[in-house]
């Protein structure tokens, strides 16, 4: 099980498949911060409550002039429909092989009901314009997260 990212460590690039089916590569982005979520499943309570948030702080986010990025194992198709149906304003990228999950630590083994499995842990890595990361968010609290990651770009 691969380490978590620390913060000021060098963001790991990669290319991901968009929910457009098109191809992002992360450090395309440098020159602005990047909010990187991983999160488990599209339209799942939890995953939703967490994108609403960044989708509701849409305007504080474009003030600070900062991509936000959906990370999880689903498809194309499903994050097009995710988006859709909750009027995501930003882009959700596609790791079905959870690589990208596994070089930022956000896949790990998960312990529930006793019952031990790999899967996505809920984290989001703030990287900074120059594309190190500045924030490691671990335990998210899908509730309060969106104003946790503006905070942490305030202090940018």
């Amino acid at each position: 099980m691969a380490d978590w990212i620390e913060e000021g460590a060098k963001a790991p690039d990669f290319t991901l498949v968009t929910h457009e089916g098109t191809k992002l590569k992360l450090s395309s982005l440098r020159g602005q911060p990047v909010v990187l979520y991983f999160y488990p499943k599209d339209d799942t309570p939890g995953c939703t409550k967490e994108a609403c948030g960044f989708r509701d702080a849409k305007s504080k986010l474009a003030k600070a002039a900062a991509v936000v990025l959906g990370v999880s194992p689903d498809g194309p198709e499903s994050h097009a429909k995710f988006r859709m149906k909750y009027k995501l304003p930003f882009t959700l990228l596609c790791d079905p092989d959870h690589v990208v999950a596994t070089k930022y630590g956000a896949w790990r083994e998960k312990n529930m009901y006793g019952r031990k499995s790999m899967g996505i842990a809920r984290s989001t890595f703030l990287i900074d314009a120059t594309g190190r990361v500045a924030k490691v968010f671990k335990a998210v609290k899908t509730e309060v997260h969106a104003d946790q990651v503006l905070a942490a770009l305030a202090e940018l």
